[in-house]
């Protein structure tokens, strides 16, 4: 199967986010947690994101610059977060947040723009 590069690139850094979101933030869920283990599971967690973002840039860097990448990363994570804290963190976005991310979005159009 021949899956072309800007979307194999952006699928894998979407699912790496999505383990990065759960190593940075899923233990906000648990505070009771030491930790230490909240530490080590972070870790382990980590490895997976990092087995899926490390292919992701070398597939990608070529096609896309590594600044290109970079944004896609942030773009990609911006939106993973959000969904993850509405619907696992449950707390909401509030318009000052939704504001700041589209000024994001612009930012991200204008690293892509041809200048």
């Amino acid at each position: 199967m021949n899956i072309p590069v800007p979307v194999m690139t952006v699928g894998l850094l979407l699912l790496s986010n999505v383990f990065m979101t759960f190593a940075w933030y899923g233990h906000l869920r648990y505070k009771s947690l030491a930790l230490p283990i909240v530490i080590l599971s972070s870790w382990g967690i980590a490895l997976f994101e990092y087995m899926l973002q490390v292919p992701a840039n070398r597939i990608g860097h070529g096609y896309f610059s590594a600044a290109e990448l970079k944004t896609i990363q942030e773009l990609i994570s911006l939106t993973v977060f959000s969904v993850f804290s509405v619907f696992y963190l449950h707390e909401s976005l509030r318009w000052n947040h939704l504001v700041g991310f589209g000024l994001i979005v612009l930012a991200c159009w204008v690293i892509f723009k041809e200048w």
